[in-house]
This record gives C-alpha cells, sequence and structure tokens, in this order.
C-alpha cells in the first residue's frame, strides 16, 4: 500500500558524496552500540558480518519472479500459493511457522460503467490493455479490474464538477466561487491526501457519487516515458485501492476491535461504518479526459491544472454522467504466514518483523520487493541459527494478507493477539515496497538513535559512503536550511513521524508498541503503483534492477531485529523523544495563534463585503458565514509535562550509557519499564470520533488518512474549530507525557 518516496533534487548530490568524509576516518575507538557493552558489541558486530556474508540477491530475483508470476490479491489461488510456498521456505529454514487465517470482507465488482451522456456520448474502457514486453500484464482472466474496494452500489446520473484534489481546502474555493457538489457527480484527481479522502469529503458535502484519476503531471507523460518505453504510467493505467474510512479504523469492516476469525461477532454489513457513503471509482486519465473536455464554466485556479492538452473548466455542466457500480459482497479467507524463533534467554520478548505478501494484482515493487528482503534476512538469520547462533530474544517474522485492502493482515492478527503482544512485543519493524536510492526511516522516537546507528554501519550499494551519509547528502541539497544545517554538523538523521499506509499500524497507533518503517527509494520509476504493470518486467527495469537496494534493506532491517533481539539493554533513549515532541508543542500553539489571526482577518473581510467580488460576475454570489473568534487555550499542563519528560529522558540517557554493564537482575527490571514506554502514550478511550486509535502522540489524520497527525487529540480540535474540546485534548496529551516519563523514571531506579 505504502507508496515510495517521490525523487528528491539530485543536484551537486554526487559531488557532496565524493566530498564527504567516511565514518570513523581516523577514530581510535569503536563506534559504540547502544544497548551493548564493549565486548558485546563486537560480538554484535562479528554476527552481523557473518550475517552479511550469506545475504544472495540471486534468492530475491528467483523468488520475486516465482510469488509474481501470477496475480496474487486477497482471497485469490495466488494469494494462498504464495503464503504455502512462504510457510515451506520457513520451515526449511529452521522456524517454527503456520499459516493464521481470518474471514474478512471483501467486494470484488460485478458491474463497472461509467457513460457521458452529454453534452455527446462516451463509454469509459474502464481496462488496461496488455503491452508489449510485460510478461503478465495480458493475465486478464485473473486480474482484478480496476476498482476501489468497500465503494458502495450505486446508480447515480447526474452533473459533472471537477474538484481539483477534492480534499477540505478544495470545497472551500468551491464555496467561495459559489459552485455547490450537492446532487453532482465529482471528479478528483489523486494526490494532496490519501484517496479514500476524497468520496469521504465528497458525501460530506452532498455529491451522489465520486471519479478518481490519474492526472499525467506527476504520473505519466509529463514525468518522463510511458511504459513500456519507460516507466511512467500509461493512458490507461488505473490506480486501484481501498476508500475504507481508516481514519475510523482499519482492518476487516465487519469486525472493529476483534479478530477476525471464523467465530468472531460481525456488524451488519449496513451499519459498517468505514465504507463509502458514495459509489466510488477509479479511471484512466484516458478515460477523464473526454468527462474534463465536456465541462464548462468557470476555469479551474492554476493551482488545479494538471498535464492534460485541455482547459481545465470547474462544472458543473453540461457534461452530464452515469455511473453504474454493483459488487460481490463476500467474506474471504485472509492467510497470515507467521514463523517463529524462541529466544534462548528471554522467550516471552517479542521482536516481530512484518511485511505485506498481497497485491491488488502482480505486486512486484508493492509488496514483493520488500517481502523477499524480509524472506532472506531470515533465511540468513536460519542459516546462522543451523551454525549453532540462538537468539536471547524471540523472534516472530510475518507476512501478512489483505494489507491492500485496509492492512486486514496484520490488524487482524493484532486484534487477536492484543494481550499476548501488549504483555511480551518489544517493538515492530515494518518494511513494505523497496526500491533503488536513499533509505527512509520513520518510527518511534525513543528508537531514533538506535536506528541511526545502524544506517551508519550499513553501506550504500551503489556508493563509497554509508546509507547514513547518503541521506545527509541528500539533505545537504535539499531545500530545507534546517535539513542542510543538520547534515554539515553531523547530528541524528530524524525519524519521520508514522502516519497509516502499512502495517505498523495496529501496533503503533493501536498497542501501543514501539515501531519503525524502513525501505529504500526516490530514484524507481513508480508509474506502475497499484496497476497491471506492477510486474517483475517493470521492476527489473526501472525500480532495482541487481536488487542490491533489496539486499541493503535486508543488511538494515537484518540489525535492527539482531540488535534488538541480542541487546544486553533495550536501546531505547528518551532524549529525542523529548526534543521531538517538544517541537509538536510547539506547533500546536502556534496553531492555535495562526487560527486566531485567520479567523479574524476573514470575519473582517466578511463583514467588509471583500468576499463579494471573488465570485466572477456572472456567478451566484455566496456571503460565507463569520466563524466565532477563537478563544485563548492553556496549554501550560502539555508544557509541563513536556518539562517532566526532558528530566526523565536526561536521567534515563545518562544512566543508561552504562546500563549493559549492570547486574541482569537490574536490566530485566528497567527492560520491562522500556517495553511498557510506548504503551504509556496510548489511552484506552482512543481518539475523539475514532476509539481505535489509542497514541495521542502519532495517528493518520482525519481528513490526510496517511499523512500524521502530531499531538492529533489537540492538533485536530483546534483545527476543526471544535474549540470546546482542546484543553480538555491537552490535558489527556500532557497526562500520557506523564506516564510516560514515569516508566523512564522507573527504568532509570532499575538501574540505580
Amino acid at each position: 500500500m505504502s507508496r515510495a518516496r517521490a525523487p528528491r533534487p539530485l543536484i551537486l548530490l554526487f559531488a557532496a558524496l565524493v566530498a564527504w568524509p567516511p565514518p570513523l576516518a581516523g577514530a581510535a575507538e569503536p563506534v559504540p552500540l547502544s544497548g551493548f557493552s564493549t565486548a558485546g558489541a563486537d560480538q554484535q558486530r562479528a554476527l552481523e558480518a557473518r550475517y552479511d556474508g550469506l545475504l544472495k540477491a540471486e534468492n530475491l530475483r528467483a523468488w520475486m519472479q516465482r510469488m509474481s508470476s501470477r496475480p496474487h490479491h486477497l482471497g485469490s489461488p495466488g494469494g494462498k500459493a504464495n503464503a504455502e510456498f512462504a510457510r515451506d521456505q520457513f520451515r526449511a529454514w529452521g522456524y517454527d511457522v503456520r499459516i493464521d487465517e481470518y474471514q474478512v470482507l471483501f467486494p470484488t465488482p460485478r458491474l463497472r460503467r461509467v457513460e457521458l451522456l452529454a453534452p455527446q456520448r462516451f463509454v469509459a474502457k474502464l481496462q488496461e490493455p496488455a503491452v508489449a514486453g510485460d510478461a503478465t500484464s495480458g493475465q486478464h482472466v485473473l486480474q482484478l479490474p480496476t476498482y476501489n474496494a468497500y465503494s458502495i452500489d450505486g446508480d447515480v446520473t447526474a452533473e459533472l464538477v471537477y474538484v481539483n484534489r477534492g480534499i477540505p481546502a478544495d470545497y472551500e474555493e468551491l464555496a467561495r466561487r459559489g459552485i455547490d457538489v450537492r446532487g453532482k457527480v465529482v471528479i478528483a484527481r489523486y494526490g494532496g491526501s490519501w484517496r479514500g479522502i476524497k468520496p469521504k469529503v465528497a458525501a460530506e458535502h452532498g455529491a451522489l457519487a465520486c471519479l478518481i484519476y490519474t492526472d499525467p503531471d506527476g504520473d505519466g507523460y509529463s514525468a518522463g516515458e510511458e511504459y513500456p518505453k519507460g516507466g511512467y504510467r500509461p493512458q490507461d493505467g488505473v490506480q486501484r485501492g481501498s476508500v475504507a474510512d481508516m481514519p475510523l479504523y482499519p482492518g476487516d469492516p465487519l469486525t472493529p476491535g476483534v479478530g477476525a476469525t471464523a467465530d468472531a461477532r460481525r456488524l451488519p454489513r449496513e451499519q459498517a461504518p468505514t465504507l463509502t457513503k458514495i459509489p466510488v471509482l477509479p479511471i484512466s486519465w484516458a478515460d477523464a479526459k473526454p468527462l474534463l473536455a465536456a465541462l464548462a464554466g468557470p476555469v479551474a485556479p492554476a493551482s488545479w491544472r494538471g498535464a492534460l492538452p485541455l482547459t481545465y473548466h470547474i462544472g458543473p455542466g453540461p457534461a452530464k454522467v452515469r455511473v453504474q457500480l454493483a459488487f460481490d459482497w463476500k467474506l474471504v479467507p485472509a492467510y497470515d504466514v507467521i514463523a517463529t524463533m524462541p529466544g534462548a534467554e528471554r522467550p516471552d520478548e517479542w521482536i516481530v518483523r512484518g511485511n505485506h505478501r498481497d497485491a491488488w494484482v502482480n505486486g512486484a515493487a508493492d509488496p514483493v520487493s520488500g517481502a523477499v528482503a524480509l524472506m532472506e534476512e531470515a533465511r540468513a538469520i536460519g542459516e546462522l541459527a543451523q551454525a549453532g547462533f540462538r537468539p536471547k530474544r524471540t523472534l516472530v517474522y510475518a507476512l501478512w494478507d489483505g494489507e491492500e485492502q485496509g492492512l486486514l493482515g496484520s490488524v487482524e492478527w493484532a486484534e487477536h493477539h492484543a494481550e499476548e503482544l501488549r504483555a511480551k512485543a518489544v517493538a515492530y519493524i515494518n518494511s513494505d515496497s523497496n526500491s533503488r536510492g536513499a533509505l527512509g526511516i520513520g518510527g518511534s522516537h525513543t528508537l531514533q538513535r538506535f536506528v541511526n546507528e545502524i544506517a551508519r554501519d550499513v553501506p550504500d550499494p551503489k556508493h563509497a559512503v554509508s546509507v547514513a551519509d547518503r541521506m545527509r547528502a541528500f539533505d545537504m541539497v535539499g531545500s530545507e536550511p534546517g535539513d542542510r544545517q543538520r547534515a554539515l554538523d553531523g547530528a541524528d538523521l530524524p525519524l519521520e513521524a508514522l502516519g497509516s499506509g502499512s502495517d505498523y499500524t495496529p501496533f503503533l497507533q493501536h498497542l501501543g508498541i514501539a515501531s519503525l518503517n524502513l525501505g529504500f527509494g526516490g530514484e524507481g520509476h513508480y508509474g506502475q503503483y497499484h496497476s497491471i504493470y506492477d510486474s517483475f518486467d517493470h521492476y527489473v527495469r526501472f525500480m532495482d534492477p541487481d536488487f542490491a537496494y533489496g539486499i541493503a534493506l535486508a543488511k538494515v532491517a537484518g540489525r535492527a531485529t539482531l540488535r534488538l533481539a541480542q541487546a544486553e539493554l533495550l536501546p531505547f533513549q528518551g532524549q529525542a523523544f523529548a526534543d521531538t515532541v517538544a517541537g509538536y508543542v510547539d506547533e500546536v500553539e502556534a496553531l492555535a495563534v495562526r487560527q486566531r489571526r485567520d479567523t479574524a482577518a476573514r470575519n473582517r473581510a466578511i463583514a467588509a463585503g471583500a468576499f463579494a467580488t471573488t465570485a466572477p460576475p456572472d456567478e451566484p454570489r455566496v456571503a460565507p458565514t463569520p466563524q466565532p473568534e477563537l478563544p485563548h487555550f492553556n496549554f501550560a499542563p502539555l508544557r509541563n509535562a513536556l518539562e517532566r519528560v526532558r528530566a526523565a529522558a536526561r536521567a534515563w540517557d545518562h544512566a543508561s550509557a552504562r546500563g549493559a554493564a549492570a547486574a541482569p537482575e537490574a536490566r530485566a527490571l528497567a527492560d520491562a519499564a522500556l517495553r511498557q514506554l510506548e504503551r504509556a502514550l496510548t489511552r484506552d478511550e482512543g481518539l475523539p470520533g475514532r476509539p481505535w486509535f489509542r497514541h495521542h502522540v502519532y495517528a493518520p489524520g482525519f481528513y490526510t488518512g496517511y499523512g500524521v497527525k502530531t499531538l492529533p487529540g489537540v492538533r485536530e480540535a483546534i483545527e476543526e474549530r471544535r474549540d470546546a474540546e482542546v484543553e480538555r485534548e491537552v490535558v489527556r496529551a500532557a497526562e500520557v507525557l506523564e506516564a510516560f516519563a514515569a516508566r523512564l523514571d522507573a527504568a532509570t531506579r532499575a538501574l540505580e
């Protein structure tokens, strides 16, 4: 489901790489590893050197070619065959392995039709054609058609309105122009938010149906040569995807909060809140072009215009369309492959490592590129085990099913095993798609130093620097002054805060398990996303031809898994978390000031009649309603809690620097407190209006979907003008920070 990062500027990159000093040049002593004594670090590095020597790129290539040889979506024969193949591999490598099955709702289309009725007639093809040179693109009988999962059925005929990206700000622009989408069909282009936000916001504004197309401005001929000549999306390419309202809760729509076992209690389908309220369908730009060309009305603002050779009008009309959708609503099995290597010393402490294995079609990049890196990682550790190695803590490897439909496999497994995971899980390490480029790292900021140490120790496969220094080189030529200064200072690379879009979500944001999300990208051509062109042939031409970055991912994720498993003291630290949260507190305070200022300015403009001139002379003029002035909020509880976290972080980081040498009993007590650090940031009642999301520092945004909202209860209450809730959410956020500080204090006392 996760999409690779967009390419960043490459000007001067190689000059920066050449000029960059090699890490540890002239160092007299080895750099320590968090959580290890000096002797323990030496042993760990020797283990990792043996591990690196076992990794083979030819395995990744062979497994990808096999696993992407036919469609393997949720509920398909190809999906089951891949699960059984992976199970047999793990068993041969010495793991205890099983397939956990869940019964999940998965609608597939019975009817899809989009027709332009006026001012002329056009019937959309809704079909991706096979292309020369792609061996699997012609498997139409086995392929899922182009559609959005969890759209409702419907038959709608109405005028068409173009809504740009279809996010709330776009509807505000329409309102300023006096354009109402009630009773209309809207057409939105991909981008600006996760796709499921578009029908959600359209329905809130009274639209009857939603079409989503991929404009070639960023994913087509405007970006580069189309497939198969180049790697970008061809004119008939379509981005499939789920449109379930995952900001409410991910996973099976009928079993929120509980594993979707065969005997689970299920909601009636008509009561499932995450299904769309209106029909929605994705289409290609070739199918969208005649619809957009038939629109009249005002010319779209400059920022709304894509790369199609037409004038972008908003409408409504005279374009009139009919959208017909009907689905086969059925339960299908989801197969999670779970492989375990018990820990020799602390079997009840689990390191969970996952990647999904299901795809919308053949899915070579998404997700097989990440899945085969995980498999090679597990195979190499299995080979170490056959030579006598045993991890101290238990390793749990997972290949999830149903991720594409809304994280179904991981969510149902995590809900089903929630109590055991809360008691035993140390961390969850996730990957998804992978290609060539720079390492992307996101996750819990208590693991920021830990991940930086790993990035420092892994060489980039194409350049004579570490992956950390290559990331710094990107920062040096980036656009943000802070990025450049941090690179020059050699400071730790910051982790991205995690929103949603991949399988870390149930672990981090529902159960409060410290999580990481890892993957390389930024240089591959990603125009095949969620289409039939995500194939082995496309991947080896345009993504990671020699699988060098697949091996690099195995080295990074393998080190994360092995170091967490072998650490003498869990390598969680406090200062990066404290500094990061301090930035979030500054942001929400600044947001309140900005909202207060903007509201006052808007109300003054309304009173002066300034908005009356924003609509063209021939359009209705709508006077906006003034908003209440934003009150002044008391952020003191949050500031006070932050100071508690700062003090606890300083004490813990000082104590932990020598903690690996403490007595085993003391380290065990400290580890028990550290495992609960992330849990402390959750509350049982969850976030306002969406109790499944329990984390009060990181969550996907209610109107961004994948995009993260930090301090989400406070931030979204301010953004959405729920003024009466802001100070209540400030107190709740302060309470979880106080609880976090208390757990750090407990770990510090254990070592003392």
